[in-house]
């Protein structure tokens, strides 16, 4: 197998930021743009834990008996005012991953 050496351009390659932009960037600017960000991240998290719901055929209600949550909080999460954290995150993922046993984990722990 023949070896071909390639010289990269540092001012070309994909991803490079433009300096005088970032630094003519206000902090108001800044602000905004993670206001942005973050606005999607909570919608994200809120498709996430509906889905996860819906998934299971849980109502709202029967979900937050099962995994011990109150129903105010499901109801945050599902409209995008609060993004589950921490644990209820990760008790998110293993429900999206392995439904079965984590219903029967927590059924157990009762």
């Amino acid at each position: 197998m023949k070896t071909v050496r390639r010289t990269i351009d540092p001012s070309a390659a994909p991803g490079r930021i433009d300096p005088a932009r970032v630094d003519a960037t206000t902090e108001e600017e800044i602000a905004a743009h993670q206001a942005v960000d973050e606005a999607g991240a909570m919608l994200d998290a809120a498709k996430f834990a509906r889905r996860v719901r819906k998934r299971l055929g849980l109502s709202q209600a029967e979900f937050s008996q099962r995994i011990d949550v109150s129903l105010e909080t499901i109801r945050n999460w599902e409209q995008g005012k609060r993004c589950p954290t921490g644990a209820a995150k990760a008790l998110l993922k293993v429900l999206d991953k392995a439904p079965e046993a984590a219903l029967a984990a927590l059924d157990w722990a009762r």
